[in-house]
């Protein structure tokens, strides 16, 4: 296994160096630093009063705006008491005196500063929920857990910090991402579960998984002419860099999003064909594979259920767009808005598939020979004791 992956490992370490971003402004950031305000701010307001009025005037039904008073909590104008309006979506979702909104100041406005409403403030729950997440990891996982942990945080420095913007540059968004998701295998894999053999076998399954998602999904993107201007994120992008390679987006997010999933199901195979061995250490590398790829049925199909349903969660708004549209269903489904995400979901599924008995099969193999050269160094030990005792 080695002589397969220094040399990926080392072609990481060159695609890293060679494509790191050189921290220069790209055409994306400079349209976007124009479009935005110079100077724009994000303090925090709470809500003092607050006022309703209908609004939506020629509207099939009545709607709620409404007119709220807020105290600036931080910033330049902290203390200060501003008028901002809100729409009926804001009004709706309920807002209440007492409530804290996330605020937009913008320092650069005609007549002074102005303000108005960006999002609800949510760092609390976020924070609490992270933070219990952080130590129910702990206590159950232990070590292990909160190395994992560590390596979750890597592995968001490498997609803030190298994959998210060699995407925004003019470097081949496939190339990118697979160097990415090679590095954060590469760390992540043995900071989470040591350096052994069976953390090996994973990362030769995991890294064969994500190359079959590369090839796999570039065909399918080309041959399904994905355009990847299927979302109101990706057109405001096309605004700021008509530029960019919105299909190698596609592929890209094809192949971020097959990081997790390929992570768990070969280390869960690895795992599985370890733990077999040291139970039954006269199991044939044969029977081996046979008995752990029983377990990879079982994983494989619980798995497709997880990644299609939760495609389906994450798309429920517009799955009930389709239910109320009046047209065949397959023309809803053959859409560009679906079919990105069908495609992507399929060619998950069938790398996931596939890594399963190659992870299985590597295992098996260095398992028995690992436990044989572990018989044989024995073996050689009771000859040369019993030759000492004869003595």
């Amino acid at each position: 296994m080695l002589l397969f992956l220094v040399p990926v490992a080392l072609a990481t370490v060159v695609g890293l160096f060679v494509l790191w971003p050189s921290g220069e402004p790209t055409r994306a950031q400079q349209a976007a630093d124009i479009a935005l305000p110079p100077g724009t701010t994000y303090p925090e307001g709470r809500v003092v009063s607050v006022e309703t009025y209908e609004c939506g005037a020629g509207s099939a039904q009545s709607l709620q705006c409404a007119t709220a008073v807020v105290e600036v909590l931080e910033g330049e104008g902290k203390g200060d008491f501003q008028q901002i309006d809100l729409s009926a979506d804001v009004v709706a979702a309920g807002v209440d005196k007492g409530d804290v909104f996330v605020l937009t100041r913008d320092a650069g406005a005609e007549g002074g500063a102005s303000y108005g409403f960006s999002d609800y403030a949510r760092g609390t729950p976020i924070v609490v929920l992270g933070i219990a997440f952080a130590v129910v990891v702990g206590l159950v996982a232990r070590l292990r857990g909160l190395a994992a942990l560590v390596g979750l945080a890597f592995a968001f420095f490498i997609l803030f910090r190298f994959v998210l913007p060699g995407l925004l540059s003019e470097e081949s968004p496939t190339l990118v991402s697979l160097v990415g998701a090679s590095a954060i295998m590469f760390v992540v894999l043995y900071l989470a579960h040591g350096f052994s053999a069976r953390t090996t076998t994973a990362l030769v399954g995991t890294l064969f998984g994500l190359t079959l998602v590369a090839v796999m999904g570039a065909i399918a993107v080309d041959v399904a002419r994905l355009t990847g201007l299927t979302s109101e994120e990706t057109v405001q992008l096309q605004g700021f860099d008509p530029t960019l390679n919105f299909s190698g987006l596609v592929l890209a997010g094809v192949v971020v999003a097959g990081l997790g999933v390929l992570n768990d199901v070969t280390i869960t195979q690895a795992s599985a064909i370890w733990q077999l061995r040291e139970v039954s250490p006269d199991l044939t590398w044969r029977q081996l594979y046979s008995r752990g790829m029983a377990v990879g049925r079982d994983h494989i199909a619980s798995t497709v259920y997880t990644i299609v349903f939760a495609y389906a969660g994450a798309a429920l708004p517009l799955l009930l767009l389709f239910e109320l549209y009046t047209r065949p269903v397959t023309v809803s489904l053959f859409s560009s808005a679906v079919a990105e995400e069908v495609i992507r979901t399929l060619v998950g599924a069938i790398a996931l598939v596939l890594a399963v008995p190659l992870t299985t099969v590597i295992g098996a193999f260095f398992a028995t020979a690992a436990s044989s050269e572990v018989g044989v160094a024995t073996d050689r030990q009771m000859t040369a004791l019993r030759a000492r005792f004869a003595r």
